[in-house]
């Protein structure tokens, strides 16, 4: 088998340290691995394959040789080296929301959308989608695909991980300070409020209409994943004191009669997805129970009696797996397997 050199951008961040878990779980054929990131991290090192292998400094010279880079180092990060990387013959697989929306650079999920990869070929560019975006278009797949989709409502619970490090230290700081009562003299640092015992619906920055940047991220990148402007898509996106795994309330309305039994039957083989839902049991998706793992979790489904054709279901995943560092190496298994 062919092996091929791969660098992971901001290696020393939890995407990054999870993408490097998962290469190596999955035997990504590998012939050399490089890990990257800022001067921070001088002196770290990534365990991988049985071996503490160095993190070098981020630099323009940083990808001679690679063939796939992989970056989850923020926006600014990618806007200067993404480039830089293609230039050097690499194929960038970009976790940040940079170029997402370009309409020349494709924004793929493997279960969804896998000929878009096809697309690298314009700029050398594949963008990751929004976490929450991700694990939401693949549990509505199927159902796209069978029924047809005329509008989303989605109500997003999401984990402190999804906004770095500092964001869980703050949880659990906060939560310490809490059990020794304490808690009302904690400033927070990365939340505008306390995230202990609370929940925020400010998910970065707010627009002039009252969405925030998430909100916006959810409603534009379903469109373009599903390759249809007429999807009508809203969001509300809360950040929640759990430290991994985000959850989803979404609501369907269908172009086509449904039967729920065959929606079931459709997510529980769909690709990606595992059926959780079994109320009686007390079985339903829990961010507990996804933490760790690849699959998509779907459960309480049930039909919306408020609208002809509605229905409605919860939606867990890990954020850092499938929302970020899985979804970019199974795209790097496609490309290496029907492109390079």
């Amino acid at each position: 088998m062919k092996e091929y050199s791969v660098a992971v951008v901001g290696a020393t961040g939890m995407v990054g340290e999870e993408m490097a878990s998962i290469l190596e779980k999955r035997s990504f054929p590998i012939k050399k691995i490089s890990f990257l990131a800022s001067e921070r991290s001088i002196g770290r090192t990534i365990h991988f394959k049985g071996e503490e292998l160095p993190v070098n400094v981020l630099d323009k010279n940083s990808f001679r040789g690679i063939d796939i880079a992989l970056f989850s180092a923020g926006g600014k990060v990618s806007r200067e080296y993404a480039p830089i990387a293609v230039e050097s013959g690499a194929v960038v697989i970009d976790n940040t929301s940079y170029f997402r929306m370009d309409e020349d650079i494709p924004l793929v999920v493997p279960e969804v959308n896998p000929e878009d990869i096809t697309l690298y070929k314009n700029r050398g560019i594949i963008s990751n989608p929004n976490c929450s975006t991700i694990q939401m278009v693949v549990a509505l797949k199927p159902i796209y695909d069978n029924f047809g989709i005329n509008r989303i409502v989605v109500a997003t619970y999401q984990a402190t991980s999804g906004a770095g490090r500092r964001a869980v230290d703050e949880l659990i700081h906060e939560t310490k300070a809490f059990f020794e009562f304490k808690l009302k003299d904690y400033e927070p640092a990365v939340f505008p409020h306390k995230i202990a015992f609370n929940c925020l619906p400010h998910i970065d920055v707010f627009f002039e209409d009252g969405y925030t940047k998430e909100e916006k991220k959810m409603m534009n990148e379903t469109r373009k994943i599903f390759h249809n402007k007429d999807i009508r898509v809203t969001a509300t996106c809360v950040r929640v004191p759990v430290i991994r795994c985000h959850s989803e309330a979404i609501n369907v309305e269908t172009e086509k009669a449904f039967d729920i039994e065959k929606v079931k039957q459709l997510i529980a083989s769909q690709k990606g997805c595992k059926l959780v839902d079994d109320p009686d049991g007390s079985l339903y998706p829990l961010a507990l129970d996804a933490s760790g793992k690849d699959e998509v979790f779907v459960g309480r489904i049930r039909r919306d009696e408020s609208i002809e054709n509605g229905m409605n279901m919860w939606v867990v995943s890990d954020n850092l797996r499938k929302g970020a560092a899985l979804n970019a190496v199974q795209i790097a298994e496609i490309l290496i397997k029907q492109y390079l």
